[in-house]
């Protein structure tokens, strides 16, 4: 059985919105939102935190709100 902790990742958040958005690949959404490749590899793998300018674009792009993102990707708001 899958816990909360082990389901809400910020790879789970990414996949959350790539399929929102028909979105192919972490590449198509790199466009969508104006960032490079390998700075979506970095936070999908844990090796850089979720920041503030990411989430401020995911926010843009999807409309979901700062808080719905960062729940999807199992960060405690603050």
């Amino acid at each position: 059985m899958e816990t909360q902790s082990q389901k809400y990742t910020v790879a789970y958040m990414l996949d959350v919105v790539l399929q929102k958005h028909n979105l192919k690949n972490d590449a198509a959404l790199c466009r969508a939102i104006e960032i490079t490749p390998p700075t979506i590899s970095k936070i999908r793998n844990g090796v850089q935190p979720l920041g503030f300018m990411l989430l401020v674009k995911l926010h843009e792009f999807t409309g979901m709100s700062t808080k719905e993102i960062k729940t999807l990707a199992g960060i405690a708001s603050e």
